[in-house]
């Protein structure tokens, strides 16, 4: 197994420590932990809203926590701040789809985004949800593209421990959505930004968390 060490790993803004994301998809815990061992993380932030799997138990709180504790690994839960799945009717459209972009702008989500930053001081982290494809998960279409605002590059933890960099992935969702050609083009930055914010709202449209319309009506 080929495994790209952390030395190779593209530096983030303020020499903050390396931010990884993670799914734990169907990973028994052993090589989920062999994961995050093998990139020297130091702590799972959880951004699941619901951190339970009745599929996958041990993926679930608060027996999740306890066996990381087991392996020297710290357990941070951010899921009510950047989880993809938010408790606030106003971060909805009328249509019952999670809106990615008026959740950023919330006080809460600038808040989790905020922590994130304060732990990346410290340790190296991993942002940790579901899905092991980031192109299908809010941890990429959601919090990715505030974090490179603020100059935190993520590394994506792939299957056989392969890292796939924010820009590869980036480059995977334009080609993905019909933009491969912006990909491509180091010459406009700003057709690369512009077709990056619509390749994240059309992925989104497939991927979002989505509820009944007039649940909302309840909240």
């Amino acid at each position: 197994m080929s495994v790209q060490t952390e030395n190779c790993h593209p530096a983030n803004a303020n020499g903050l420590n390396p931010l990884f994301t993670v799914g734990h998809s169907i990973l028994d815990f052993e090589n989920f932990a062999a994961l995050l061992k093998d990139h020297s993380v130091e702590l799972v932030v959880d951004v699941r809203s619901l951190p339970q799997s009745a599929r996958l138990p041990h993926f679930s709180q608060p027996a999740f926590e306890k066996l990381l504790c087991a392996e020297q690994l710290e357990y941070l839960f951010l899921g009510e701040e950047l989880g993809g799945r938010p408790d606030d009717a106003d971060a909805y459209r009328p249509d019952g789809l999670v809106d990615y972009q008026a959740r950023r702008k919330s006080y809460a989500f600038q808040a989790g985004l905020n922590r994130l930053w304060e732990q990346l001081q410290g340790r190296s982290v991993a942002m940790m949800c579901a899905e092991e494809d980031p192109l299908e998960c809010h941890r990429f279409l959601m919090v990715c593209p505030e974090l490179t605002k603020l100059g935190v590059f993520p590394l994506h933890i792939r299957k056989g421990s392969r890292i796939e960099t924010q820009e590869a992935a980036e480059n995977r969702l334009l080609a993905d959505v019909g933009f491969e050609a912006v990909a491509a083009n180091t010459l406009f930055p700003e057709a690369r930004t512009d077709a990056l914010e619509n390749a994240y709202r059309l992925q989104a449209e497939r991927f979002a968390f989505r509820v009944k319309p007039f649940a909302l009506d309840t909240w």
